[in-house]
């Protein structure tokens, strides 16, 4: 059951960083502020995989032609669909193209049955539809939010597929690297990972936005922050991958979003509607179906 304790352990962590990184947008940018996740977030990831190496003497790393496929999709999936989101979210609102990501969970269930082979049971697969459904409801957007749905809803898709592909290839990974010592596979992973995705990344800002490279440097002191918690989070998240199936641990990670909800109110004076409320408890009871099924 660690699997369970590491994806709610990532929650609290992602909504530090998320809030570190909705600060750093302003100046840096959706990508600028995309990129201090990988670049702030590498040297903490090195440091914590040290620190688990440390103390995991008996692994024994496999390097294969799989190990490499799979971490590349899955560092490139990631950042695809991270720019499906941000441009939905430009085309089509915040609302819209936050709803139609949260395919995302039911694709990752989908896509690790079909392709990978994973065994999920009839109470984690009803814990995943009721998550499913309890975040649709929390995220439906108003009727003066659903102008340009049409292009939000299918780049929207097309975020939640890739994270779905994301998640699977990192799973893959983890399991490729070394299997019998999970926590060491996906911090290893994560930092194998973040390296791709900054170099990428930085590599295109450097051509297209230098900017925001700019803002990003000027911004490191709180950068830091948000790189750490981003770091952590991930070595939660790989490691719980590498352990079991996408869906349900994606379906564990949603406890994150009452989190998100309470700091949004604290911080940034946002107010929750009945119908999101109702929708919360019911994205709350799929997970524990989930977890425990």
């Amino acid at each position: 059951m660690l699997w369970i304790v590491l994806a709610a352990a990532s929650a609290p962590l992602q909504v530090a960083r998320n809030s570190l990184q909705r600060v750093l947008a302003g100046d840096a940018g959706p990508w600028g502020a995309t990129l201090v996740r990988f670049l702030f977030g590498l040297p903490f990831s090195l440091a914590i995989f040290g620190a688990v190496a440390l103390a995991t003497p008996g692994a024994a790393p496999h390097l294969s032609t799989a190990y490499g496929f799979a971490i590349v999709l899955g560092a490139l999936a990631q950042m695809a669909a991270t720019a499906s989101l941000l441009v939905a979210m430009h085309r089509s609102g915040f609302a819209v193209a936050t709803m139609m990501q949260q395919s995302s969970l039911p694709l990752s269930a989908v896509v690790g049955w079909l392709a990978l082979g994973d065994r999920i049971g009839p109470q984690a697969w009803a814990g995943i539809a009721t998550t499913t459904l309890g975040l649709a409801i929390l995220s439906w957007p108003k009727r003066d939010q659903m102008k340009g749905a049409g292009l939000g809803t299918l780049l929207g898709l097309a975020s939640g597929a890739a994270f779905a592909i994301a998640l699977n290839a990192y799973r893959q990974a983890g399991i490729a690297l070394e299997a019998h010592h999970p926590i060491y596979a996906g911090t290893a992973s994560v930092c194998v990972a973040q390296a791709i995705q900054t170099l990428v990344l930085g590599a295109a800002l450097a051509l297209w936005r230098p900017a925001s490279l700019k803002a990003v440097a000027k911004s490191w002191r709180p950068s830091l922050g948000a790189g750490f918690f981003g770091a952590s989070a991930s070595a939660c998240w790989f490691a719980a991958l590498a352990l079991h199936a996408a869906g349900p641990v994606r379906a564990v990670g949603v406890i994150e979003a009452p989190i998100a909800a309470a700091v949004g109110h604290r911080l940034f004076r946002e107010r929750l509607s009945a119908r999101q409320l109702a929708g919360g408890v019911m994205a709350a009871l799929g997970v524990v179906a989930a977890a425990l099924g």
